[in-house]
């Protein structure tokens, strides 16, 4: 999973926000689909993410929300809440890192969640490699690992 997060922390180091959100918002169902790969993508992403992120959030960002940002953002661009997972949440603002140090994450306006682009990517990237050594042990686990993409040197 370290080739995952790595790449992440990157694309955030280099201000390429729309990799890194794009690589944050999978990473849950890479997690997901190494746990239970016999699972549906929404059942895993979400259970993955309330374990591991949603306790950052205080309750303003669910699995279900999150997953409902992932579909609208990688499959169509968007970054509202399509259908039935609108409990809380209609929208997502990203915001980049002000100057000056400031942050601007995890404020809800109406039904508006505001992110911070660089923290809500970093705070997957240390999400995933918490639970990456919580599962050391895990034999199946670690066998389906060694099966994810791996991008090889000619080198």
């Amino acid at each position: 999973m370290e080739r995952f997060t790595n790449s992440l922390r990157s694309s955030v180091e280099h201000k390429d926000w729309y990799v890194a959100l794009a690589t944050a918002l999978t990473l849950p169902d890479i997690c997901g689909a190494l746990i239970t790969p016999g699972a549906g993508n929404k059942v895993r992403y979400s259970a993955w993410f309330n374990n591991w992120m949603a306790p950052l959030y205080g309750g303003m960002l669910s699995g279900d929300e999150c997953f409902q940002l992932r579909c609208g953002y990688l499959h169509a661009g968007e970054a509202n809440i399509a259908g039935g997972a609108r409990k809380i949440l209609d929208d997502f603002h990203f915001i980049k890192p002000p100057r000056g140090g400031a942050e601007v994450h995890n404020n809800r306006f109406n039904r508006t969640l505001q992110l911070q682009v660089d923290i809500f990517c970093l705070e997957m990237a240390d999400a995933v490699d918490e639970w990456a050594l919580s599962v050391t042990e895990e034999e199946d686990i670690q066998q389906r690992m060694k099966e994810l993409l791996y991008i090889h040197s000619l080198n």
